[in-house]
């Protein structure tokens, strides 16, 4: 990794961000990796910076599908963007039914603070990428920035954020090169030593 980045992480939402959003996806054979979105990721990957998924998957919890068919469509992703040499350090998903009392579901910070634990992130240096609501709104509880992609349900959830994202973004590829930019800045202006 590069010096000053080993900390810092890009959470992505799976689908409607990495991949199509089909509608409680859980058969690895309907997974469609959004045009572009693998390339992202390996250009994350080799400016050192931590890749992690973080999905709510409340297609488990609704009885829809079991926890195995989630991990199928992970591992399948995990596959299909490794073929070109980008990887994945980590995912973590909800399983719960959205009236669950749990921790864990966007935009709680569950799966965010489990990551930092067991990776050492600085969550306050990270960014978020998604197509939702929570998404922006778990950047905003974690004192993460914030991008949202129109891909997925981005155009329709943008015009319903209590506030902006700190970026808004056509898909991933361009999130990317947004965050890259904007990380380049703010980490230039961090005290050394």
């Amino acid at each position: 990794m590069q010096k000053g980045r080993s900390n810092i992480a890009v959470f992505l939402d799976r689908d409607g961000t990495i991949n199509e959003d089909s509608g409680y996806l859980h058969k690895p054979e309907e997974l469609v990796v959004i045009n572009g979105a693998a390339e992202a990721i390996r250009r994350l990957n080799s400016a050192g910076i931590m890749v992690v998924i973080v999905s709510n998957q409340s297609g488990v919890g609704r009885g829809y599908f079991a926890d195995s068919d989630v991990e199928a469509v992970n591992d399948k992703l995990v596959g299909i963007i490794g073929a070109i040499g980008a990887r994945v350090d980590a995912i973590y998903y909800c399983n719960h039914h959205p009236d669950e009392d749990c921790g864990c579901r966007k935009p709680s910070l569950g799966m965010l603070n489990k990551a930092s634990a067991e990776h050492g992130i600085d969550l306050a240096l990270s960014y978020v990428v998604g197509d939702k609501g929570s998404d922006i709104e778990l950047a905003r509880n974690a004192g993460a920035r914030s991008v949202l992609v129109l891909t997925g349900e981005g155009k329709g959830e943008s015009v319903k954020l209590k506030r902006p994202a700190d970026f808004v973004a056509e898909d991933l590829a361009s999130a990317v090169r947004w965050i890259l930019d904007d990380l380049n800045r703010r980490v230039a202006s961090l005290p050394t030593g």
